[in-house]
């Protein structure tokens, strides 16, 4: 898939994956363009290896693609986690980020009211260090 069809995929307000790879901390979504759109046409969260965890950026799509991310983080904004939390498993660990930190508070107590036992608010998405 070439950036422009990557750009259409993300206009279209699906949600952008990346899997965890190397000690890059910042990903280009551009660079990621062939990995991430492959995942994403097949529809399904990247799962963390067992007793793993899953970064989850609830922020937006734009923010995601125009602020820079985490190369293993996810994108489910958080208008959208309420709606999408059954893609996550309640006994992983998941660490979410956004901005400051205030969306991923508001998505930690949702996830937590939902019944996950492992999450985590790691504050704004640049405190994530991928391995």
């Amino acid at each position: 898939m070439n950036k422009s069809n990557n750009l259409a995929v993300l206009a279209s307000g699906l949600m952008l994956l990346a899997s965890c790879g190397g000690a890059t901390k910042v990903a280009d979504s551009a660079a990621t363009g062939t990995q991430t759109a492959a995942v994403q046409e097949q529809g399904t969260v990247p799962q963390p290896k067992a007793g793993g965890t899953i970064f989850v950026d609830v922020r937006t799509v734009e923010e995601w693609n125009n602020d820079g991310h985490a190369n293993c983080s996810i994108n489910i904004p958080l208008d959208q986690l309420e709606a999408r939390m059954g893609e996550l498993k309640k006994d992983q660990k998941v660490v979410l980020v956004c901005r400051s930190g205030k969306r991923a508070g508001t998505a930690k107590e949702l996830l937590e009211g939902a019944g996950f036992t492992q999450v985590e608010n790691s504050g704004a998405w640049q405190n994530i260090t991928c391995q």
